[in-house]
């Protein structure tokens, strides 16, 4: 019964707390984001077969601030690059990430992830999504790029979504 009511209890939270943060507190905002919340995964779910398994919830709030903190870093490095550095001196260039990961949740979140980043975007995931193409602003090691990815990142999508 509660599985046909609310199919993704965690997405349904997460769809009322954005609502009311971004309405801002009331009881209003809370009914609203909570027939949203209702609402939106049960007019989804048929799109989601398999829901994803989760094995390290942890390792999520882990992942959360690994990734807060380099997107605050990148920021400054960025700002750096763009005030004092000319386009001419940049080092960009396209680097092939290989991808341990299997699940499609975890390779999006990854993707997600470096594209959120100041400075990276993911590019293309290659056609048996072995590998993933990502933009880097600036590199002069693209070997170290792809091992800071896979070992900030991929090792804790793992660990979340694959174990």
């Amino acid at each position: 019964m509660f599985r046909t009511l609310i199919p993704h209890p965690l997405l349904t939270l997460l769809i009322v707390a954005v609502w009311i943060l971004l309405n801002g507190v009331s009881w209003g905002a809370a009914m609203l984001g909570l027939v949203l919340g209702i609402l939106v995964p049960r007019l989804t779910s048929a799109f989601w077969p398999d829901r994803p398994v989760v094995s390290s919830p942890l390792t999520i709030i882990e992942y959360a601030l690994v990734v807060l903190w380099d997107i605050v870093v990148a920021n400054f490095q960025v700002a750096y690059l763009i005030l004092f550095r000319r386009g001419d001196d940049l080092h960009s260039q396209f680097v092939t990430v290989p991808l341990d990961l299997k699940s499609p949740e975890a390779i999006t979140a990854l993707a997600g992830t470096i594209t959120m980043t100041p400075g990276t975007v993911s590019a293309s995931l290659s056609a048996d999504g072995r590998a993933l193409l990502v933009h880097c602003l600036e590199t002069d090691d693209p070997e170290k790029t792809v091992s800071e990815i896979k070992s900030r990142y991929e090792s804790r999508l793992q660990r979340i979504f694959e174990r």
